[in-house]
């Protein structure tokens, strides 16, 4: 059975949506996969709660309480590590996860470490996605699954919704439209993903 890990940050809406149609879709039968765990880089991260009462191992790794980029990188590999199983290497998600990764972590998972950015990349990688689409006057948003290289929103893209901006549109408006399309392609992405590995 090959385990998921889903790192966290804050409330947890996209890991909540991997965790409960990984249950509807039984991707432990179809898939030989299930979401084993749930890391936040911040104790009072909302998406705990779920994780916790879907019965999943949860963990909190405190970023400050280290001196470096470095060394939180190599505690939450360790932490990871532990879901490794035989001829199953851990698959590791990315969900609303606000850190900017080590070149050394990205590389030790690479092709098994996945994230969700709220744009339709190769535009507007980094911060502030949805007002930099608007004030562009660009006429759709949307969202992409990649895996992730060492350049910050890059690497091969699995999977992309696209949304449109409505006349009139806010940030926040545009986000909230965005991430109703994050819940069902981010899954999906994965799943698919999943079925490739097991055929090869």
């Amino acid at each position: 059975m090959k385990n998921i890990v889903i790192l966290i940050s804050g409330g947890g809406s996209n890991m909540a949506a991997i965790v409960k149609t990984a249950q509807s879709q039984d991707w432990a039968g179809r898939h030989g996969a299930r979401v084993a765990a749930v890391i936040s880089n911040k104790a009072d991260a909302k998406g705990l709660l779920f994780a916790r009462e879907q019965g999943l191992d949860t963990q909190v790794l405190d970023h400050k309480a280290y001196a470096s980029r470095e060394a939180f990188d190599a505690a939450l590999t360790a932490c990871i590590d532990r879901y490794d199983v035989p001829g199953a290497p851990v698959l590791v998600v990315l969900a609303g996860f606000m850190r900017i990764l080590t070149p050394g972590f990205v590389n030790h998972y690479a092709g098994r470490l996945l994230n969700i950015h709220p744009s339709l990349l190769p535009a507007f990688p980094g911060l502030h996605t949805h007002q930099r689409a608007i004030d562009a006057g660009c006429q759709v948003a949307g969202a992409t699954v990649h895996q992730v290289t060492a350049e910050l929103d890059h690497g091969p893209i699995l999977a992309q919704a696209v949304v449109p901006i409505l006349p009139g549109d806010s940030a926040d408006a545009l986000a909230a439209r965005v991430l109703t399309q994050e819940h069902l392609i981010y899954p999906r992405a994965i799943a698919q993903l999943l079925q490739k590995n097991r055929q090869n």
